[in-house]
């Protein structure tokens, strides 16, 4: 009878995992060595972010009321502790819109020189904060059931659909959704990094463990995108050496082609994506990027 376990004297033989288990594998890993590590940098404190050049800083009669309402009416986030004075009201606090600061405060008999005060039911305005949102529509109706007055319904105007209210502590909003077409980026702005890499799942993983960033499937099979600004995409395309490529935003991407041909680069014919015009190219020294150009 032949003993089951004489299999085990055999020499081993080594066996290619599958790639996506590999990948599991080695992020899991990763996770079990790295775990309390990763933690801990997590908890780091970051550097301070440089702040918007114009932050309005206004006065209200109840900045614990006014930090709840802006937080659930306009989607702010705390930034930071309230500051409370030794007559326990608030001195300083401040909330981020989107990519804005806004700062606040109470008035207090502690500093009976500063001549600020929280508007006391206005009629008339010397000041109007425009708010950009993704949905004026809905935010005024959040606002008008929390005691908002609307000053100015929704209406569509040539900037975007936009609307003015004054909320429950006496400061006019004009509140503003872009239209569709709107765009931060400008002519020359990188729009897009690509990591040309032989081994795009090896890549992910070590990029999510030293940034803290999650990659998902982009839109080439075997591709995957971090949503950073700008974003980051990777993927292993055959017979490119290991490069990173810069994807640039022109206004008309043929033209752009035409300077990068007579500036003595290569660059391919457009083609139509499913997010705009792409034009592969080099430049005089062969070092490939590509040019962008979004379309309806």
């Amino acid at each position: 009878m032949t003993d089951p376990f004489d299999a085990l004297y055999e020499p081993a033989a080594p066996v290619d995992p599958a790639p996506e288990f590999a990948a599991r594998l080695r992020q899991d890993l990763i996770r079990e060595l790295l775990g309390d590590a990763m933690t801990q940098s997590s908890q780091v404190e970051h550097e301070p972010a440089w702040p918007p050049s114009l932050s309005p800083y206004i006065v209200v009669s109840d900045a614990r009321a006014a930090l709840a309402w802006y937080t659930e009416v306009f989607g702010a986030r705390q930034r930071g502790e309230l500051y409370v004075n030794a007559d326990g009201t608030v001195g300083h606090a401040e909330v981020g819109l989107g990519d804005a600061v806004l700062m606040f405060a109470e008035p207090s008999d502690l500093w009976p020189d500063v001549p600020v005060r929280a508007p006391s039911a206005p009629s008339t305005f010397s000041h109007t904060l425009h708010l950009s949102v993704d949905d004026v529509d809905a935010t005024v109706a959040t606002a008008r059931r929390r005691a908002a007055t609307v000053e100015r319904e929704p209406v569509d105007e040539p900037y975007g659909r936009a609307a003015v209210i004054v909320d429950p502590f006496g400061h006019r909003w004009m509140l503003n959704t872009p239209p569709a077409r709107a765009t931060r980026l400008r002519q020359g702005d990188v729009a897009r990094v690509t990591v040309v890499t032989p081994d795009v799942e090896r890549a992910r993983t070590f990029y999510e463990a030293v940034l803290e960033v999650p990659f998902a499937p982009g839109s080439v099979p075997g591709a995957w995108v971090a949503e950073t600004s700008p974003p980051v995409g990777m993927w292993s395309p055959p017979g490119q050496q290991p490069q990173v490529q810069l994807c640039f935003r022109v206004d008309d991407v043929e033209a752009a082609v035409a300077r990068v041909r007579a500036a003595g680069g290569r660059a391919e014919d457009a083609e139509r994506k499913p997010y705009g015009l792409l034009a592969e190219c080099a430049d005089d020294q062969g070092a490939r990027f590509q040019l962008w150009q979004p379309v309806d």
